[in-house]
């Protein structure tokens, strides 16, 4: 005998078998039992999740032998029949290869037609939404009143596709996608009466994989267990998805909290040679955060018993960073198709986490490692060569060294505040926003919207705040009312953010004054370089020139 899938050897036939849906099977079964049916029933939901099989069973319990009800026997000839699909009135139409009006037609005509066998002719339309709309138009009379023994079943994966006309006829269910308990408590029930050895995590990867469709999980678990050779281990399943264990996305985390650059790639590399699909690790992070959040802003939320470092990493990253860790491995998911390959995109991704870390407060990056200075490399000194000057360093080609630049102009800081001394709200004017900034401590995302906003008015004690229209999707809660509680601790008294679009008013920004101040410097170090005697004296006398983007102005 020739081997059946999982998903057909297993599929449910009866509503009892049905995993999930339980919304679904009490609406039918009440309907069925008080004998209340409606003429035309519209099943939606995404694959896999029993849109078909529910229509199966619903025309069994219309047409079984043994009576009309919500249990069909499942023995009698009937039963046997839908099971094995060869009833001859239950009609079942792919919509997606019958798209015309002409097979629409054909339905229609034969619906006037008595059932040949049972009590009811039933037409299962599988992925309706396909239909031409010349199609609907020939089936709308028909759906809205048919004969008394015709019952319309439809399915769609698209339910938006569907004109409303169609929609009014029909009572619509929505199937919800499985959870991965639900699939994992199906796939054990089938390995343990198939006899199949089985470790709980190889479940819980697979059920994971199946993304709420239990059909997609079972073609899984026939592939994993021919993948292992009959048994099912976890290693052989991650190798199989191209998956990794959590302990490899919490070591990620890990080294991002310590803010330890050289150990992240290390972690990279490691999960690297497991050859994984690297969408499904960030998919696996974005998890991980997830979690680690809800430990942190959920109370009496607690992870999985005996899993300490969810806790462990909910203690040492603070909330917003969590937030914005999340937001960039969503955002990294997407991009990999724009990466030049798939482990660049996710290593550019962690990178950026470790690029936006806070910093501790003072100005420098928490834990975060130091850049090593660049050495100037050897330069010669020809005869007519001038001494260099001492407001610059030459580079020239081949070898390009960093310009210790005549330090740039800078933007005029703002005199400290008295420790702990509010910055006060004049009555004839606004405050120094960057001086607000540095007294709030406004550091991480919070900071990041701080410095590009600009303080352009007060109205009682609500600050207005103007920022790009590009940047307007930043000023969200929690994010504004964290920030207004740090700027009224720093103000001794409660403030309010109201922020308004406004292209014009980002010129004003710290932001933007901080880049027109790091353009000014990195001009200046240019000039410094092209005026220097030396580096004139190479270029005249050996053909040298200055390499682009080699030169950097000094950080004082």
């Amino acid at each position: 005998m020739s081997y059946q899938v999982l998903a057909r050897k297993w599929r449910p036939r009866k509503f009892a078998e049905l995993v999930g849906q339980e919304h679904v099977v009490r609406a039918l079964t009440n309907a069925l039992d008080s004998g209340r049916m409606h003429h035309a029933y519209l099943f939606t939901g995404t694959r896999g999740v029993g849109k078909t099989t529910i229509a199966r069973i619903f025309a069994k319990s219309l047409n079984c032998e043994r009576g009309e009800s919500a249990d069909p026997c499942g023995e009698c000839p009937v039963c046997t029949a839908v099971d094995a699909g060869r009833f001859v009135d239950l009609l079942e139409i792919d919509a997606a290869s019958n798209t015309g009006v002409d097979d629409v037609r054909e339905v229609i005509e034969n619906a006037q037609y008595a059932p040949s066998r049972g009590r009811f002719k039933v037409y299962l339309v599988d992925e309706v939404h396909m239909l031409s709309k010349p199609a609907f138009n020939a089936l709308l009379k028909t759906l809205e009143e048919p004969p008394p023994h015709v019952k319309f079943l439809l399915a769609t994966t698209d339910p938006q596709k569907l004109p409303v006309t169609v929609l009014s006829r029909c009572l619509k269910f929505n199937l919800k996608r499985l959870l991965p308990e639900q699939i994992a408590g199906q796939m054990r029930h089938i390995l343990g009466a198939e006899g199949i050895e089985f470790e709980d995590a190889a479940i819980g990867e697979l059920a994971h994989a199946a993304d709420g469709s239990l059909r997609d999980g079972l073609s899984l678990l026939d592939q994993a267990i021919a993948y292992g050779g009959g048994a099912l281990k976890a290693e052989d399943v991650r190798a199989m998805l191209g998956s990794v264990e959590r302990g490899q996305v919490l070591g990620v985390l890990d080294a991002l909290a310590d803010g330890d650059g050289a150990r992240l790639l290390a972690e990279c590399e490691r999960i690297a040679s497991f050859s994984p699909d690297f969408g499904g690790v960030l998919d696996d992070l974005s998890g991980v955060l997830h979690r680690v959040q809800l430990v942190q802003l959920v109370p009496g939320y607690r992870p999985d018993e005996g899993d300490d470092a969810l806790a462990a990493l909910a203690e040492r990253l603070a909330p917003e960073d969590v937030q914005l860790y999340y937001q960039i491995a969503t955002t990294g998911r997407r991009d990999l198709a724009l990466a030049p390959d798939a482990r660049t995109g996710f290593e550019m991704a962690l990178l950026r986490m470790l690029a936006f870390r806070p910093d501790d407060g003072e100005g420098a990056a928490a834990s975060r490692p130091a850049r090593p200075p660049a050495a100037a490399a050897p330069m010669p000194s020809p005869s007519r060569a001038a001494p260099p000057s001492p407001a610059a360093a030459p580079v020239a080609a081949p070898r390009a060294a960093s310009s210790p630049a005549a330090p740039p102009p800078r933007p005029a800081a703002p005199a400290p505040a008295p420790a702990r001394a509010p910055v006060a709200l004049r009555a004839d004017g606004l405050p120094d926003w960057e001086a607000m900034i540095e007294q709030a401590n406004l550091r991480g995302p919070l900071g990041q919207l701080a410095q590009n906003s600009a303080l352009c008015g007060r109205e009682g004690n609500t600050l207005v705040l103007a920022l790009q229209p590009a940047h307007m999707h930043l000023a969200v809660e929690p994010m504004v009312g964290q920030m207004a509680d740090r700027i009224g601790e720093a103000l001794g008294e409660p403030v309010r953010l109201r922020f308004v679009s406004d292209a014009a008013g980002s010129a004003h920004t710290p932001a933007a004054r901080a880049a027109s101040a790091r353009s000014a410097a990195q001009s200046a170090a240019e000039q410094a370089i092209e005026d220097d005697p030396l580096v004139q004296a190479l270029k005249r006398d050996f053909g040298a020139r200055v390499v682009p983007g080699s030169i950097k102005p000094v950080e004082h």
